[in-house]
């Protein structure tokens, strides 16, 4: 797809393709093995500048915009999907507490970021509260010495036990949803068994446990109440344009490319596979499928930079277009990949089932894509 970049994103984007080919790629199948957290690799993208690139420039960043993070973390998760989930983890954090935290908070914070390569958790999902945000019961009460108390459960958060920062929602009030950002050291924080996950391996998914969790009153980002304007109003919106929908892309390229280059190199009946018209229209669907995904995610970000910070509802049902048909695409490309590798494709050895157990998540997370679909209806029934 041809798209205007920048002579800095240009410059940025052969920086992540090379990352992408020559550092992650030749890793993938082992991370994927032990499903052992890749340290190294993230030292790579913190010595590279991609972990804070939403950070201002005075603390080391470039304050990337979604088109760009979409463009980049696409990239990194044709190498590993793991990569990808670790930059949006990281970035989403840093923009959406940059949407409401006092000046103070932000110095704070980015300087600490800024100093080594520092990660950031979302913690949002319960055991019983999926995409029904309103349903967390986490709480958070103010203590009589100053600050707040934490308690509560999140699962599913990815960088459990490996994150510097921690930004957790928690009710204040029974009707209210406000945002915290917690440091890994604070008293009272604690973590949970890792899960051991279909796919998705190497990206340290976990239990984020607090126990009369102490922060101080800087913690709070905003008022009282904001964590659910945040989320609803700004935050998804925006982390959706540029998060799984930009990691299912590059998962469902990587698998593309595969299966062509084994279409190519496979013969049966003394031609190769790619000659037969049934793997070639495979092939088609498959690339027209991802082009056309590719485009509506280009777009929506797009206006989503354009809008930022206040997205409309026009621009809000884009976003779950483009979440819902991506993931959807990849998954589609990646079966289609395994069928085109035959037997292979069902092996270990070969790629393209770690690819296809890695699509599979992107159509549950952030939001399943049966909830995408109530919100693109309720958007065109008003």
């Amino acid at each position: 797809m041809v798209i205007d970049q920048t002579l800095e994103q240009q410059e940025i984007m052969q920086v992540v393709k090379k990352i992408t080919k020559e550092k992650i790629m030749p890793r993938a199948a082992e991370v994927d093995r032990t499903d052992e957290f890749p340290h190294d690799l993230v030292k790579v993208l913190g010595e590279n500048g991609l972990l804070t690139m939403c950070l201002p420039e005075k603390y080391g960043g470039i304050e990337a915009n979604s088109s760009l993070l979409a463009m980049v973390i696409e990239e990194l998760s044709k190498g590993l999907a793991s990569m990808g989930t670790t930059m949006l983890s990281t970035n989403s954090v840093i923009r959406m507490v940059s949407l409401m935290a006092r000046p103070d908070q932000l110095d704070k914070f980015y300087a600490n970021l800024s100093s080594g390569h520092k990660l950031c958790a979302f913690c949002l999902t319960e055991s019983h509260a999926g995409s029904d945000a309103r349903a967390i019961s986490t709480s958070a009460k103010k203590a009589l010495q100053g600050g707040y108390i934490l308690n509560g459960t999140k699962i599913f958060v990815t960088l459990s036990q490996v994150a510097e920062y921690y930004l957790v929602f928690a009710k204040t009030n029974p009707d209210e949803i406000s945002a915290f950002l917690v440091h890994k050291d604070s008293p009272g924080l604690h973590f949970g068994k890792i899960e051991n996950k279909m796919g998705l391996h190497g990206s340290s998914t976990g239990d984020v446990i607090l126990e009369d969790c102490w922060v101080a009153d800087d913690a709070l980002i905003g008022q009282e109440g904001d964590g659910w304007r945040m989320l609803s109003e700004i935050g998804t919106s925006m982390l959706r344009s540029w998060g799984a929908a930009a990691m299912a892309l590059g998962v469902g390229q990587c698998a593309l490319d595969f299966a062509i280059q084994y279409a190519k190199e496979r013969k049966q009946f003394n031609k190769r596979i790619g000659d037969f018209q049934a793997i070639r229209f495979m092939l088609a669907d498959c690339a027209m499928q991802l082009e056309a995904a590719r485009c509506l995610v280009r777009e929506t970000n797009r206006r989503v930079d354009q809008e930022y910070p206040v997205i409309s509802k026009e621009t809000t049902a884009m976003v779950s277009m483009s979440k819902c048909l991506a993931t959807d695409v990849a998954m589609k490309v990646t079966t289609d990949a395994v069928q085109i590798f035959g037997g292979y494709g069902y092996i270990k050895e070969y790629p393209v089932e770690r690819l296809m157990r890695d699509a599979k998540i992107f159509q549950i997370v952030d939001g399943t894509n049966q909830v995408q679909r109530m919100i693109i209806g309720s958007i065109l029934m008003k």
